[in-house]
């Protein structure tokens, strides 16, 4: 029902793509981050709780389209209709039916509890296609409010070695994320541009997030020692860190699971903090779909395909440019400070 192609990937019967990575004449998006929502594009469908984010990526004279979560929209016969994905805020999963076939496109999801998104629903089908960004066992998510816990404790730290706290994450979702889980009472929220951009329009959406201020509004006198301050990770080592003064500097990422990880990014301290599932949560997400045949695209896909495969399923892996949560690359989402 659906394949990949030049363009991304198609389903032929509906004449539409699926998160294409070059412009085509209809696109529906699972979610708004750079390597899923492809700029260009003459017709977009998204979740309604996606469309905000998605408006103000592509720009005001983007043709978009929403939909309530659920409702089928019928493409030539075929029907589509969009499912929560727990990833970011507005994030879908595609399911698509045509003579009787489900298939379901995950798009990138996490099953642990987000307040800044609706949670992962499973959707039954005969064929997934899911992430696979952290399909090895080492990588098991710690309970989240231990990784909250010890985010705010850092911050209070840093502040009694008159430090300010720059933590690192992705502009759009993580940063929201770890906006809400943070403690305000420790001290002021400060935001790059890029990140309270995107604040606005989690607020705009419904999204209840603590007070923050953007960092090019705060006089010249300021504190910085008691702040937190929020940036994309291609602010780390820039001169945007110079006017905080004495800085100590954390990244929150799923790949900090891994030792070595913190150092290469040159960073103070990693915090283990993923918007993508970890190995049981993706084994505890293809499980409940039902599905007999899994596709598994972007990560590590043959360690999963091959577990997969030993326990009776048909499972093989797909190629795409989908990236899931980058590692050592600098943040797309990234606007001008």
């Amino acid at each position: 029902m659906l394949r990949v192609t030049p363009d991304g990937l198609y389903c032929k019967a509906g004449d539409f793509y699926i998160d294409p990575w070059c412009p085509v004449d209809r696109a529906v998006i699972t979610h708004a981050h750079s390597d899923h929502a492809h700029a260009g594009c003459q017709r977009y469908l998204c979740s309604e709780d996606c469309a905000g984010v998605l408006r103000a990526r592509m720009g005001p004279g983007a043709a978009i389209q929403s939909a309530a979560w659920a409702a089928p929209i019928s493409f030539q016969g075929v029907t589509v209709s969009l499912h929560p994905a727990g990833h970011i805020l507005g994030s879908a999963q595609i399911r698509v039916e045509h003579k009787g076939e489900v298939w379901v496109v995950s798009g990138d999801y996490k099953l642990e509890p987000d307040p800044t998104c609706r949670p992962f629903e499973p959707v039954r089908c005969h064929t997934f296609i899911t992430e696979s960004t952290f399909g090895l066992p080492i990588y098991r998510w710690r309970a989240q409010p231990e990784s909250f816990a010890e985010i705010n404790a850092w911050w209070r730290a840093n502040q009694k070695m008159g430090r300010a706290s720059a933590l690192f994450a992705y502009s759009l979702g993580k940063a929201q994320r770890l906006i809400a889980g943070l403690d305000p009472t420790i001290g002021p929220i400060l935001c790059h541009g890029a990140v309270e951009n995107l604040n606005r329009v989690y607020r705009e959406s419904g999204v209840a997030l603590p007070p923050t201020q953007y960092t090019g509004d705060v006089a010249k006198a300021f504190d910085w020692s008691r702040a937190i301050i929020i940036a994309p990770p291609s602010a780390n080592g820039s001169s945007y860190l110079r006017k905080f003064g004495p800085v100590s500097t954390g990244f929150a990422s799923g790949w900090m699971r891994i030792r070595g990880t913190r150092r290469r990014r040159s960073i103070d301290h990693g915090f283990v903090l993923s918007d993508h599932a970890d190995w049981p949560g993706l084994l505890s997400a293809i499980d409940a779909t039902g599905a007999s045949c899994v596709m598994a695209t972007h990560g590590y896909r043959a360690p999963l395909v091959r577990w997969l495969t030993e326990h009776g399923l048909e499972a093989m892996a797909l190629e795409t440019r989908f990236e899931g949560e980058r590692d050592e690359s600098g943040d797309t989402e990234m606007v001008a400070e």
